[in-house]
């Protein structure tokens, strides 16, 4: 049997006729539409338009902005518009925009996460999260990650992909150059639950919590230390690349807080980049947390609040957990490991 288009597949979930069920199909095709003109743009690289640089302003997170977040922002907000949504809210707007008062769903959405690695042609992409609206702005982006009703995040790379749930398993569609369109390459994929592989960005560990360090101090010790196995590490510095290849192989990401100006409460935001990749990631048989509290559960103060993420095989975030609340309690810890042992001198 061949494999599903994504707009057979959508088809498939609007078959009842379900008016929310339709226009969250709406929005999926209407980005999907936007996601191949924000691929073009890409594989045009410094030789297109939206390569242009740095614009020299700031979105509302405070990072700078490049001109292709801009075009990316611009061409997905043109999408929400033509599906027809309540509310848009985006990394790069202060404030949701308001499209559509009938509308029964809200979007917000990373139009280009990764932008730090345009340059480098490192793989980037898109994350967005769909929401059912609420009275107005404000309540519609303050409900938890565990009221999304669809979530999902294209990858631009060596290949295309759209990674899709519509709360009913995690989804992974690739875009096929032949037939012009998404197809579905993986129906349902499945996190292992042990990993033996972590992604976190060391250059900054003199300014982790020490039960982050210790974490990490035991990973890298490998066979000889208290984990006894050995554990590879990757860091893409791009959430989308990096939850991408945990979808398919398995391991852990770790963003935690630190004590460096602007990092205190994490770095990622909580309702446009981690609570749709915790949705994709438990629908996959993951786990997602702030390193103890579980992503979706946490009401948002505000559209572009931060949080420190942490999620993947759920064996292995359930340890970080034990890490950070009481790492001495730790079984496999050998007195030797610990803080005042012979290995943390």
């Amino acid at each position: 049997m061949p494999a599903a288009t994504l707009d057979a597949y959508l088809n498939t979930f609007t078959s009842g006729n379900d008016p929310v069920k339709m226009q969250i199909a709406e929005t999926i095709r209407a980005f999907s539409a936007a996601a191949v003109l924000v691929r073009k743009s890409i594989n045009e690289g410094a030789l297109g338009a939206a390569f242009a640089g740095t614009r020299g302003s700031a979105n509302a997170g405070g990072d700078t902005q490049k001109e292709l977040d801009v075009h990316a922002d611009n061409l997905f907000l043109e999408g929400a518009r033509k599906a027809g949504i309540a509310y848009y809210a985006s990394e790069e707007l202060a404030n949701p925009v308001a499209i559509n008062p009938d509308s029964r769903i809200a979007v917000a959405i990373d139009p280009l996460d990764g932008s730090s690695n345009i340059d480098t042609n490192v793989s980037i992409g898109t994350i967005f999260s769909i929401l059912p609206c609420k009275d107005d702005a404000d309540a519609t982006f303050s409900q938890p990650g565990t009221e999304q009703l669809a979530a999902g995040f294209f990858i631009y790379g060596p290949q295309m992909a759209l990674v899709l749930t519509k709360r009913n398993g995690t989804r992974i569609f690739v875009f096929s150059s032949r037939l012009g369109t998404f197809v579905e390459a993986y129906p349902a994929v499945a996190i292992p639950a042990m990993a033996s592989e972590f992604a976190i960005n060391t250059s900054n560990y003199r300014h982790w919590d020490e039960p982050t360090r210790l974490y990490i101090d035991d990973c890298l010790a490998g066979t000889e230390g208290p984990r006894e196995k050995d554990f590879n590490m990757r860091w893409i510095a791009s959430l989308v690349a990096d939850t991408y290849r945990i979808l398919i192989r398995g391991g852990v990401f770790l963003y935690p807080r630190d004590n460096r100006k602007g990092y205190s409460q994490g770095r990622l935001r909580l309702v446009y980049e981690a609570n749709p990749i915790a949705l994709l990631i438990e629908e996959a048989g993951g786990m997602a947390t702030d390193g103890i509290n579980r992503i979706l559960e946490i009401a948002p103060g505000d559209v572009h609040q931060r949080t420190p993420l942490f999620f993947g095989s759920r064996k292995e975030v359930e340890k970080i957990a034990r890490y950070l609340t009481n790492p001495s309690a730790i079984g496999t810890r050998h007195p030797l490991f610990t803080n005042r042992g012979l290995f943390r001198a």
